[in-house]
């Protein structure tokens, strides 16, 4: 049974999700991140081709401009490879033009021609529609308020009434931590990290999928160029850590720094191209005097409840493969 608080699956952080399936450049190899990343992409694409959910291979564009960039590129395809991230390459600045022709010309540029673009409410909805096809309830509405532990289990008192459950996983996303404490179970300290998007009007709407090399301590990859599968196009997400308080309008000069950030990419944006479109907030594990590379965790609490902390991106790419893993560990 899968517990759903709200009215629908895929109507909390999965709606405000890029959508992109990672190709896993970024994350420790050997990490969980990065196994399930590499896995979760494949197992993606294979779910999104057999339910009719819309995708696209775009490919992605990882560019530099000077030769510090293009160091930080070779680093990154080396961590790239290790992870076991499939088809990465380093192309020139031509290459680069001759894949995605609106850049701005860069020294040098990692191609990822694996990632893409999903559909990510349609593919948690065809996720749920495989698993009640296979037996499971979906239960939304279905709030969690208290948790008895018993000799079958637990009973979850529920908003739609008492459940009893031999086994409990807590994939409750940013209230993963409030989740564990009615079990009784330590949590890690999540840290709130908020992105925003900017909807960007253009003359020509790029193909790929741009990123800019990673700026070594900043806490994200930097703001980039991605696209919907509908034709829009997006500036976004950028990452700063806030109070869980934060408000919902973005600070007045945010558009700014995201039309600097979008020129270095593009070229010259005309006044007026960018409006504000939304932002979401990342449940990070590591705050801001530690911006090492993401990771995920699944421990077993002392009740004996399995939770999942601080899954954030690419935990839309890594879902299936985070699926497997914790059946495994429930097995075990």
């Amino acid at each position: 049974m899968l517990l759903e608080r709200d009215s629908a699956v895929g109507r909390g952080a999965t709606s405000r999700n890029s959508g992109v399936l990672h190709s896993g450049l970024y994350y420790a190899p050997g990490s969980l991140a990065a196994r399930t990343c590499v896995r979760g992409q494949a197992l993606s694409y294979e779910m999104a081709a057999r339910s009719g959910v819309p995708f696209r291979r775009t490919g992605k564009l990882v560019v530099a401009f000077d030769a510090p960039g293009e160091a930080a590129l070779l680093a990154l395809l080396e961590n790239a490879t290790a992870s076991g991230a499939a088809g990465i390459r380093l192309v020139d600045g031509d290459e680069a033009l001759r894949l995605e022709p609106s850049l701005r010309r860069p020294r040098a540029a990692l191609w990822c021609p694996e990632t893409g673009i999903v559909d990510a409410p349609a593919l948690a909805a065809a996720f749920a529609r495989e698993a009640s096809a296979a037996g499971a309830i979906i239960a939304v509405g279905a709030e969690l308020l208290g948790v008895s532990p018993g000799a079958d289990g637990f009973t979850l008192d529920t908003t739609r009434g008492p459940i009893v459950a031999a086994q409990v996983v807590n994939a409750a996303g940013l209230a993963a931590p409030t989740v564990a404490a009615l079990f009784g179970d330590t949590a890690p300290q999540i840290w709130p990290c908020r992105g925003d998007w900017f909807a960007l009007r253009a003359a020509r709407v790029p193909s790929r999928l741009i990123y800019p090399v990673r700026v070594p301590d900043q806490p994200g990859l930097g703001v980039h160029v991605c696209l919907d599968l509908g034709g829009g196009l997006r500036l976004g997400p950028d990452a700063r850590f806030v109070d869980s308080s934060d408000p919902v309008e973005p600070p007045a000069d945010l558009a700014e720094s995201f039309r600097r950030a979008g020129e270095r990419l593009l070229g010259p944006i005309p006044p007026g191209a960018l409006a504000w479109a939304g932002s979401a907030i990342r449940p990070r594990l590591r705050g801001p005097d530690d911006p090492g590379p993401v990771d995920f965790r699944i421990a077993r609490g002392d009740s004996g409840a399995l939770h999942l902390f601080g899954v954030e991106s690419p935990g839309l790419t890594a879902a299936p493969a985070l699926a497997e893993e914790v059946l495994d560990r429930l097995r075990a």
